[in-house]
């Protein structure tokens, strides 16, 4: 359009100049053209110098055609392209449009969070969203990503089953840490494996029967503060672990699981955190008594349940505190984190 333009007013200028000053110039043009037709063997054309040319074809008689650069019969090549292209209508491709990218996207992730949904269960709730597909279209989707239909989807696997039970669950568990003068202390742990929160923490260096049935009145005291109903509770093993102490935990409704023996893995939450515990702080520090690692466990569960985030949290912790936030702003943590150098003090 912008070359068309500029012909024109090209046109209108030349209109208003005297008959000897249109001659001459004739004569230049076709002089330099002479000139390129002997340095160009095939020359470029854009669509919009053909549009040009084959319009100005229909004005300008047949004789004097030979003022273009290319032959009649390609003049006349670009005019019928010009009137095919014109009334031609856009080409589309038979059959059903291609599904978007996002809507695929959405159909599986709405299948495989969603087990027991069928076909016309997908699209429906599709078509709350303003997406209207078919059920057969959601079929094909999901067997071109190889996701079976609702009745396989459906079964109950081990894995979504421990999920659904984490939340109520407790599992404990001791470590020991050694002390300057080799005294060995004993460190009982309590976890929730759904939350991942430490629920209790307590330690000793003598974990006789009385002191584990204290702890155990003392977890669930803590428990019933919270209001927190937990169901299960697993332990290995150890003879620390008494009958009376599983006792205590029966008579609150609380069903006492114990790990295979030598099997570490059937109790690895809390195994987990042991290793945890053990590499960001216990052995990086020297224990003096009993006080200063009650100190430090405390400091350090207070920084695992608040601060540090989890994997199987989605990088959040079990329960960050948080203050109410003004309208417009996020939620902030309700302490500011400082930073402070080892080196400088």
């Amino acid at each position: 359009m912008y070359v068309v333009v500029c012909r024109l007013f090209e046109l209108v200028v030349l209109l208003g100049r005297g008959e000897r000053s249109k001659e001459l110039e004739i004569l230049v043009s076709r002089h330099e053209l002479s000139i390129l037709r002997r340095q160009v063997c095939r020359p470029r054309f854009e669509p919009c110098d053909r549009l040009l040319l084959a319009a100005l074809s229909r004005v300008l008689p047949r004789q004097s055609w030979q003022a273009f650069l290319v032959r009649p019969e390609t003049l006349l090549r670009w005019h019928r392209r010009l009137v095919a292209h014109h009334w031609t209508y856009p080409h589309r491709r038979p059959g059903r449009p291609p599904i978007a990218e996002e809507v695929r996207e959405l159909v599986l992730r709405l299948a495989r969070e969603n087990g027991s949904w069928g076909y016309v269960r997908i699209a429906g709730e599709l078509r709350k969203l303003g997406i209207g597909v078919s059920a057969t279209l959601v079929r094909n989707i999901l067997r071109a990503a190889g996701v079976p239909p609702a009745p396989e989807r459906d079964r109950l696997t081990w894995r979504s089953f421990s999920r659904q039970h984490a939340p109520t669950t407790l599992a404990c568990d001791f470590l020991t840490v050694d002390t300057v003068l080799l005294r060995r202390l004993y460190i009982l742990v309590v976890i929730c494996i759904g939350s991942r929160r430490i629920e209790y923490v307590a330690c000793t260096s003598n974990p006789d029967g009385d002191w584990m049935l204290q702890q155990a009145r003392n977890l669930l005291l803590d428990l019933d503060d919270r209001r927190s109903r937990r169901r299960f509770l697993i332990h290995d093993r150890d003879a620390k672990f008494s009958r009376a102490f599983d006792a205590v935990f029966g008579s609150s409704g609380i069903r006492v699981i114990r790990t295979p023996v030598r099997a570490p893995n059937a109790n690895a939450h809390v195994e987990r955190w042991v290793g945890s515990v053990r590499r960001e702080c216990l052995d990086r520090l020297l224990v003096v008594n009993r006080r200063q690692l009650e100190r430090i466990l405390r400091i350090y569960v207070r920084h695992y349940n608040e601060r540090r985030p989890h994997r199987a949290l989605a990088l959040q912790a079990p329960d960050p505190p948080t203050r109410p936030s003004t309208r417009g702003e996020p939620v902030a943590s309700a302490t500011t984190i400082q930073r402070r150098d080892p080196s400088a003090g």
